[in-house]
């Protein structure tokens, strides 16, 4: 198997769904989900007495290391994480991968 990446995205809730359909129609070939609670704000509401959104939607996509950018980039775009509060995204490699033989062909 090539060299896989995870890309991982944590953005607004809300708005992972939409992401992940423009990330497929450039490669992505599926994306897992999840919710997730940021811890940051907690830290303005104690001085600001304002409540701001701590949910956020936390988009998983495994990719090849070779051809991810379009994906990466595409994801970036479509979640405008190049303006602040908006979100994060990086990347990590995966070893020992188990349970993807169905892209081994």
């Amino acid at each position: 198997m090539k060299n896989i990446l995870c890309i991982i995205a944590i953005v607004e809730r809300g708005k992972a769904d939409r992401i992940v359909d423009k990330a497929k129609k450039v490669g992505a070939k599926g994306a897992t989900i999840l919710y997730g609670r940021g811890t940051g704000e907690s830290e303005i509401n104690k001085f600001l007495n304002i409540h701001i959104e701590a949910s956020k939607e936390v988009i998983l996509v495994l990719h090849e290391e070779e051809t991810y950018r379009p994906v990466f980039d595409t994801i970036v775009e479509a979640g405008r994480l190049n303006d602040p509060g908006t979100g994060i995204i990086f990347t990590i490699p995966v070893s020992n991968l188990v349970g993807l033989h169905h892209r081994e062909k």
